[in-house]
């Protein structure tokens, strides 16, 4: 059927406001600032607050110390002659002319009740988690850790500790502490340079006599033998020291509450008033306050 012309004008101009409407719409929104027709407006975030910075893991002022070790923790040789003197002991010692860590972190009256020392003179690594078993029922904030000179100071390089059995040790000991004392913080001392107090040592002629009695045979045996085997046997116990000094650093970096002193302890220069004077081997007690002098700069250090 065939639409009639009014119909058909009808319709057109049905169809025309639409039109003109869109377009209209299309102009006012090309006008708009910031708008175009085909993309609506875009609309800024609200700035984003700053987050608070993360509490660190690692306090530089706990309030308790318990240490772990050997002979050089518990002040062997330092006081009296083949004698423990922890009341000098780098870590927990009272002694003021020492200054030890407890007493730097502590202060006098705090120290007296809050800081434990488990160590043991001639203990090795394998014996570190029975130690740690003590130290951690004290639930401490800080477990000072020396270790590894016994392991190395054998009557032959053959004896000495291998380093796998080492690593398992002092990760076993980790472990025993966390069991009990899981936010305990741990400043682990590296192994001292055996080769240098021998090579300090040796110019003492009481020192040699004391060390024929068996100190430190492997590295002090035959003091004054410069010969090709005596060489390559103290070059042996070095080697060995440094690779316990790794196992050390590589155990502790897995722990976010351990800290080692990055070899401080076996870079530093014992000469002989820092030695004792009756074994020419161990700390004496100025030998003490440098150790006591290291480990507060690592444990109180920002990093």
């Amino acid at each position: 059927m065939r639409e009639s012309r009014g119909n058909r004008r009808t319709g057109q101009r049905g169809r025309a406001p639409a039109a003109l409407t869109v377009a209209a719409m299309l102009s006012l929104l090309a006008a708009l600032p910031g708008c175009t027709a085909d993309a609506p407006a875009s609309h800024s975030a609200p700035p984003k607050r700053p987050s608070p910075s993360p509490t660190p893991v690692w306090d530089r002022s706990p309030a308790s110390v318990a240490a772990v070790g050997d002979s050089i923790t518990r002040g062997f040789d330092a006081c009296a002659v083949l004698a423990d003197c922890p009341e000098v002991s780098w870590a927990t010692g009272t002694d003021p002319e020492v200054g030890s860590l407890a007493l730097r972190l502590l202060g006098p009256t705090a120290a007296a009740g809050r800081s434990w020392n488990h160590a043991r003179s001639g203990s090795r690594m394998a014996e570190l988690p029975g130690q740690m078993t003590e130290a951690a029922a004290h639930r401490p904030e800080l477990v000072t850790v020396m270790v590894g000179a016994n392991d190395a100071c054998r009557n032959s390089p053959e004896l000495m500790t291998p380093v796998a059995d080492f690593t398992a040790s002092f990760e076993a000991a980790l472990r025993t502490l966390r069991r009990t004392a899981p936010k305990a913080q741990v400043y682990v001392s590296s192994v001292p340079d055996l080769k240098r107090l021998w090579s300090t040592g040796r110019g003492s002629p009481l020192g040699k006599q004391v060390w024929k009695l068996g100190i430190c045979a492997s590295m002090l045996d035959d003091a004054d033998d410069m010969g090709e085997a005596a060489q390559r046997r103290r070059a042996r116990v070095q080697e060995r020291v440094v690779a316990y000094n790794e196992a050390l650093r590589s155990v502790c970096a897995k722990d976010a509450r351990c800290r080692y002193d990055g070899g401080d302890v076996f870079a530093y220069r014992f000469e002989g008033k820092q030695l004792s004077r009756w074994d020419w081997f161990h700390p004496s007690k100025d030998g003490q306050a440098r150790l006591a002098e290291i480990a507060y700069r690592n444990v109180t250090a920002v990093r």
